[in-house]
């Protein structure tokens, strides 16, 4: 088993708490509006990394991390891109792509509201946007996602609450 720390739309801060819930992890990914190339240098620093650039995103996180991840991971298809929409409403150009990807696992940010369903329309895939970490924006709470891959299969799904926007 491979277990993930998932995170989005840091916008330029990262919660010291990040490395103590993520350090069992084995990867962590980003899905965009990292803000700061400190956030990608830090989380780097910890563990490996898989990240999209998102909206708020310039030319520096840009080179870094590209606006796409589709990879393969412990029989688990895998499809991160930073404005993909929700189901069944996803963003215009996303759903030919996931059709003719048909990921597992389709992974996006921006909208800064934890949402986890299955798509029954896309061969029963996963959605999965882990809400907001950083403190711009209109959540309310600032949170993460921790799973582990095994054999294909999303297992033991964690939400994890850092705290309330503005607060630590």
């Amino acid at each position: 088993m491979i277990r993930i720390g998932l995170i989005s739309d840091t916008h330029s801060f990262l919660d010291d708490r990040v490395k103590t819930f993520f350090k069992d992890c084995d990867e962590i990914w980003h899905a965009g509006d990292i803000g700061d190339p400190f956030v990608l240098d830090q989380l780097e620093s910890y563990k490996p990394v898989r990240a999209v650039y998102g909206n708020i995103d310039d030319h520096t996180i840009r080179t870094r991390a590209p606006e796409i991840q589709s990879f393969t991971i412990e029989g688990l298809k895998v499809f991160m891109i930073h404005i993909g929409g929700t189901p069944p409403k996803y963003a215009k150009t996303i759903l030919p792509k996931l059709q003719n990807e048909m990921p597992n696992l389709f992974v996006c940010g921006h909208s800064h509201i934890l949402k986890i369903v299955p798509d029954h329309n896309l061969n029963k895939m996963l959605y999965m946007n882990p809400g907001a970490a950083g403190h711009h924006g209109f959540h309310r709470m600032r949170t993460l996602l921790r799973f582990g891959i095994e054999n294909g299969k999303i297992v033991e799904l964690e939400v994890i609450e850092l705290g309330k926007r503005g607060r630590n």
